[in-house]
């Protein structure tokens, strides 16, 4: 697991940089992680995931930080469809995590509206397809509740509806916020994917 280690502090309030350092903590005291860490750039938390899984195959990739529809963000670093292309500075090193994914791997971008709308279908199957693994992501604003949870094998099309968590008068384009009521809702404590 990675995530983005530039969200700190504002005032009195924490960032999410601490909730997700917790998080950390908290998923490597359980065992769920193999290891984790923060991150400032793409760059730098594909660099970690390669570094970590030299001679190793690759079960599981969760990045929690931010996202909006059809992208993630460290930072102000976004990935987004255009990373996959060849010539962009995170190519390689996709291609290079590719080769070390086991046949049942699982990239789980824990962000907000990452899979949201139809630039989040079209990240999804872009996504699956260039990795060939299977993607999860969220159509909505995540918090301590994540609605929306959606999973996507590369060779499967987008069953969600895009307008899923869609929330077009809302300043910021993340989704609606997650809630109880919303469909496929897990709590931030659960920590896998069905």
């Amino acid at each position: 697991m990675f995530f983005d280690r530039t969200c700190r502090a504002t005032g009195l309030l924490p960032g999410l940089s601490a909730a997700w350092t917790a998080g950390g903590i908290l998923y490597a005291a359980l065992r769920r992680l193999d290891d984790w860490r923060g991150v400032s750039t793409w760059l730098e938390g594909l660099d970690f995931l390669l570094d970590r899984s030299e001679g190793h195959t690759i079960s599981e990739v969760q990045y929690w930080g931010h996202g909006e529809y059809g992208c993630a963000w460290v930072e102000e670093d976004k990935l987004d469809i255009t990373c996959l292309a060849p010539g962009h500075p995170v190519h390689a090193r996709l291609v290079a995590l590719k080769a070390r994914l086991a046949p049942d791997a699982l990239w789980w971008f824990r962000t907000c509206g990452t899979f949201g709308t139809q630039a989040g279908h079209d990240f999804a199957r872009a996504w699956t397809r260039f990795l060939g693994c299977r993607a999860a992501g969220h159509t909505y604003a995540i918090h301590f509740l994540q609605s929306g949870l959606r999973v996507l094998a590369p060779d499967a099309e987008p069953t969600w509806s895009v307008d899923e968590g869609y929330a077009p008068n809302l300043p910021m384009p993340t989704g609606k916020p997650s809630s109880v009521l919303a469909p496929r809702t897990i709590t931030c404590l659960n920590g896998s994917v069905r």
